[in-house]
């Protein structure tokens, strides 16, 4: 399998175990569901593993000490529509104080190129550490477009966190946008005719929401 210099995988044991469960095809949506969140939180350890922290005093029961704290502005999540939301679920619960906005976009059936139908960003995006997430890095294309709305808006700071990439969606990301680091829980073989991740999960939006 191809290194990219963009790509760290997360290789812990229980983020590989999830996915695993998360592939199957018997899986309910309910568990599909949980099993997202869950394994978010575990891929969101890794993608803010090196945040900024500030010494601040505090007070404990016993004594008064020197503690560490998140340094600078709060950070931004941006879920690519729709399947995002599955990703930002746990995130969120990492951090609630995070700002959070919204780029939705559909791929085209014929071209597979991405739509632009929505996007809502806090106006302070610039001051911020974004992570953008969607669940499948397939073709790169809708992760390259939102990352283009991202920076558009001023951010600078940027990174992607997917649960499942292909190599060729790993490729485009590299060459539009080779300062976004790219995190994922795996890279699999490659894209079907269809532009499915393969072995891959299916599509990770329907099982989410129960809509195939």
């Amino acid at each position: 399998m191809r290194a990219f210099p963009n790509l760290t995988i997360v290789d812990h044991p229980l983020v590989q175990h999830k996915l695993t469960l998360m592939r199957r095809r018997e899986k309910s949506t309910k568990e599909f569901r949980h099993l997202l969140k869950e394994i978010s939180l575990l891929l969101g350890y890794e993608v803010m593993r090196d945040l900024p922290l500030q010494m601040v005093p505090i007070e404990t029961p016993l004594e008064p000490m020197m503690a560490p704290l998140l340094a600078g502005k709060k950070l931004c999540f941006v879920s690519v529509l729709r399947a995002g939301d599955g990703l930002l679920d746990g995130l969120l619960d990492l951090v609630p104080s995070a700002r959070v906005g919204h780029i939705g976009l559909y791929r085209d059936p014929v071209t597979k190129r991405p739509v632009e139908y929505f996007t809502k960003l806090p106006e302070d995006v610039q001051d911020r550490l974004v992570i953008a997430v969607d669940p499948m890095l397939a073709t790169g294309h809708s992760a390259a477009a939102a990352v283009r709305v991202i920076k558009k808006a001023g951010a600078a700071q940027i990174r992607f966190l997917s649960l499942l990439s292909a190599p060729e969606g790993v490729q485009v990301m590299l060459e539009e946008h080779g300062d976004v680091p790219v995190f994922t829980a795996a890279l699999d073989r490659e894209l079907d005719e269809h532009a499915y991740i393969r072995p891959g999960l299916g599509d990770a939006g329907d099982r989410l929401f129960g809509t195939k």
